[in-house]
């Protein structure tokens, strides 16, 4: 069993604070044995992550948080950035046919770009795995309903941090039953449910912080492009 991270933000995210080596420099730290960054709408930092995961003693896993046009969508496994404001099913299209694995992240908080503001629940159980623990849920309200949602409609469960402080990452991990040691035999691990879930929520004054200070990057990123 491998103890893995799928959900995390390096600085690349508008609202992410840490470089790619802080973040794998904590997921060994706290013994994970494979780790996800998944930038919203950018690639670049998740497969720097990639490259250098194995100085860490880590294994990889190329990724991304999509703003579809529904709510966000994680898309692992990918190798070329999938656009932002495509349809849910086009979505999940996009992230199947570069041979990757369409995770829905806290689709229950409409707050946070959840999907179910948006689609059916039939189109939910489209995906290939949904997100049944997530860290920085404020009250577990949403946890529950995305797991009974997973348990109705057998889909693969996982888990993530959300982390966008290094410090955070492996709040939530998926622990997966793995052929082997690597990327490919994770993401068909997860396509299968051979997956359970395990963690503990974001302190709310952790939650309040990152969040304070991803809308100051987000101030700041504006006026520098308007300047």
């Amino acid at each position: 069993m491998l103890s893995v991270e799928l959900h995390t933000h390096s600085s690349l995210s508008y609202d992410g604070r840490d470089p790619v080596d802080l973040l794998l420099e904590q997921a060994a730290a706290v013994g994970l044995d494979a780790l996800a960054v998944t930038d919203h709408d950018e690639l670049a930092a998740s497969l720097e992550a990639v490259e250098k995961a194995e100085e860490y003693g880590l294994v990889g896993i190329p990724g991304m948080e999509v703003s579809s046009a529904a709510g966000h969508v994680l898309a692992l496994g990918i190798s070329e950035r999938v656009p932002a404001g495509l349809s849910f099913s086009e979505t999940l299209d996009r992230i199947r046919e570069q041979g990757g694995v369409a995770v829905v992240p806290h689709p229950f908080q409409k707050s946070r770009s959840g999907v179910m503001a948006n689609i059916t629940e039939a189109e939910l159980a489209e995906a290939d795995a949904v997100e049944v623990y997530n860290s920085r849920l404020l009250t577990g309200r949403g946890n529950r309903k995305a797991r009974r949602f997973a348990e109705r409609h057998d889909l693969p469960q996982t888990a993530g941090s959300d982390a966008h402080i290094s410090e955070m990452v492996g709040q939530a991990v998926t622990r997966i039953d793995a052929d082997e040691r690597s990327a490919a035999a994770i993401l068909e691990a997860i396509a299968d449910g051979r997956t359970t879930v395990e963690g503990k929520r974001t302190p709310w004054h952790v939650s309040f912080r990152q969040a304070a200070g991803g809308a100051k990057r987000r101030v700041k990123n504006r006026l520098g492009e308007l300047l």
